[in-house]
C-alpha cells in the first residue's frame, strides 16, 4: 500500500487524561487507490457517493459509551456516527454534535425491515430522535437475517431518497459472495462488511468487484469478537517485527487490529464500539501511527490464520 505525501498540512490535537497529555501531529497526505482516487491520509478520506470527508474510525455507540464520549470523539475528529433505535445512551450526544455542523457529520442509521413501511417508519423516527432533516445513509441491517433486499424495499428506499430523507442506501452483510454481487449490480451505495486479520475472505469475494461502481466500504468486527486480542494457548509465532513497545505481542492489540483493516486500500473506514472513554482514547491514538508496513502486515496475516485454525467457532461463520 503506497501513501504518497503531498501538500503537507499539520494539525495539532491533544488527548487528555487526568494526569497524562498526549500531543500529536496529524500529517495530511494524498492517497491513490487502484479502484478510486481520493484525497486522504491514513486518518481521513472522502467517501464516494456521500462526498464528505470523514475520520476513518467510525463510532458505533451500542457497547457502553455515552453522550459525553460522543462529544469527546467529535472534538478529536470523529464525524461518522452509526445510530440505531436501541442506542439510547449516545442519542443526545449525536444530536448535539450534528446540530452544530450537520454538513460536517455523517449519520448512518442501522435499521431492519422486511416491508417498506417498516423502513419508512424507522427513518422518520430517527429523523425526529436526532432532530435532523436527513440521514446520510440507511443501512439494511444484517441482510438476509433481519432485513431483505427486495424490489419493495428498494422502491421504498429510493422514494425516501427522492424525498431527501436519506442520501444513500447501504447494508451490513456477512454473506461475502452475495456482497460481491451486490457491489457489482445493485442500488446499494455502501457495504458494511466483516473484515479483519482472522476473516480476510473479502479480499477474494468482495474487493475485486468494487471497481465498477465504487461503493463505500465500511469494515466492522475488526477484533474478530476479541479473538485477536485475547491470549490463545498453543500459538507459536515468529517474533513480532515491530517496536519494543509491542514486545508483549501476541496477542494483537486493538490498535494493530484497526490499523490492519485500514491498511487495506479498499476499506474507507473501520467501526469501533468502545465500552468506555479509555478504550475510545486508546483506539484513536492507534490511528496516529499510520499504516502497517509490509513486514507487520505479513506477520498479522499469519497470526490471523493461526487464530482461525484454533478458533473456528464464530458468532457468524
Amino acid at each position: 500500500m503506497n501513501f504518497g505525501i503531498n501538500n503537507r498540512k499539520f494539525e495539532e490535537q491533544m488527548f487528555s487524561k487526568p494526569d497524562i497529555k498526549y500531543s500529536v501531529r496529524l500529517l495530511g497526505t494524498s492517497m491513490t487507490m487502484e479502484h478510486n482516487i481520493i484525497q486522504s491520509d491514513f486518518s481521513f478520506c472522502i467517501l464516494p457517493v456521500i462526498e464528505k470527508k470523514v475520520f476513518r474510525m467510525g463510532i458505533a455507540g451500542n457497547y457502553g459509551m455515552d453522550s459525553s464520549d460522543v462529544e469527546w470523539a467529535a472534538e478529536h475528529g470523529a464525524n461518522y456516527w452509526v445510530w440505531g433505535a436501541s442506542f439510547k445512551k449516545v442519542t443526545a450526544g449525536i444530536r448535539d454534535v450534528i446540530g452544530k455542523n450537520r454538513e460536517k457529520n455523517v449519520v448512518a442509521l442501522l435499521g431492519w425491515g422486511f416491508f417498506g413501511w417498516q423502513i419508512r417508519r424507522s427513518v422518520e423516527k430517527a429523523l425526529r430522535e436526532l432532530n435532523t432533516d436527513y440521514l446520510d445513509v440507511f443501512k439494511l441491517g444484517w441482510l438476509g437475517r433481519t432485513s431483505i433486499y427486495s424490489q419493495g424495499i428498494v422502491d421504498s428506499l429510493l422514494k425516501l431518497k427522492q424525498e431527501g430523507k436519506i442520501k444513500t442506501i447501504g447494508t451490513s452483510i456477512h454473506d461475502r459472495k452475495r456482497a460481491g454481487q451486490l457491489a457489482l449490480n445493485s442500488e446499494l451505495d455502501l457495504l458494511m462488511i466483516r473484515y479483519n486479520a482472522k476473516h480476510t475472505g473479502a479480499e477474494e469475494d468482495i474487493f475485486p468487484h468494487l471497481k465498477k461502481r465504487n461503493p463505500v466500504v465500511v469494515s466492522y468486527t475488526a477484533l474478530a469478537w476479541q479473538q485477536l486480542i485475547n491470549p490463545v494457548k498453543g500459538i507459536e509465532t515468529a517474533p513480532w517485527p515491530g517496536g519494543k513497545e509491542d514486545a508483549k505481542i501476541p496477542p494483537l492489540t486493538p490498535g494493530l487490529c484497526y490499523r490492519f483493516v485500514l491498511s487495506n486500500p479498499h476499506v474507507h473506514l473501520v467501526l469501533t464500539g468502545p465500552k468506555n472513554r479509555e478504550q475510545l482514547m486508546t483506539n484513536f491514538r492507534a490511528m496516529l501511527q499510520g499504516p502497517l508496513n509490509q513486514e507487520e502486515l505479513n506477520w498479522i496475516i499469519q497470526y490471523g490464520k493461526l487464530i482461525r485454525s484454533k478458533k473456528r467457532l464464530d458468532y457468524i461463520k
